[in-house]
């Protein structure tokens, strides 16, 4: 099955999808999550690779893109100096995606559907990906990844998905 124009995303309270939903402008999709830049190669000094970022993916109600707002609130080795301080890594996260959702006007929570999409931010890809295969590939099925977040959507395109 083919990789529909429009991808369908369940509202997931408490888990990875919880920030997800609809806006006076549109629709928009936040996470905060850890990724490395494209071409990472674990090994030494991983640590510094590894960074935390907040994202603000915002579409207009068709579920075109519109703009992401992406920022790094510091790396893993960061947030290993002083795991539980209030000005760590994670709480500056979780504060920046506080205001970042405060500043949606009429916001809701719920299921949202939109188009793929792709950027590329310091080296670290960020979108609703389509990945697909040629027809004579062992059973294997078109599906989009939302990246970095490592979420994956398929058939039966009910906007459930993957880890």
């Amino acid at each position: 099955m083919t990789v529909p124009e429009i991808i369908p995303v369940a509202h997931e309270p408490d888990y990875r999808t919880s920030t997800i939903g609809r806006f006076s402008g549109g629709q928009f999709l936040a996470s905060i999550t850890y990724a490395s830049p494209d071409g990472f190669a674990m090994g030494d000094g991983w640590e510094e690779q590894q960074r935390l970022f907040v994202v603000l993916h915002t579409f207009d109600h068709d579920g075109r893109h519109r703009e992401s707002d992406i920022w790094c609130a510091g790396t893993w080795a960061e947030q290993m100096k002083r795991p539980y301080d209030e000005r760590s890594v994670v709480a500056r996260a979780e504060a920046r995606l506080a205001d970042l959702l405060a500043g949606l006007a009429e916001r809701e929570y719920c299921d949202i559907a939109i188009r793929p999409f792709r950027l590329t931010v310091d080296g670290v890809v960020f979108g609703l990906i389509t990945e697909c295969h040629a027809e004579d590939e062992d059973g294997e099925h078109d599906w989009a990844e939302l990246y970095p977040d490592q979420l994956g959507f398929s058939a039966p395109w009910n906007g459930e998905y993957d880890t």
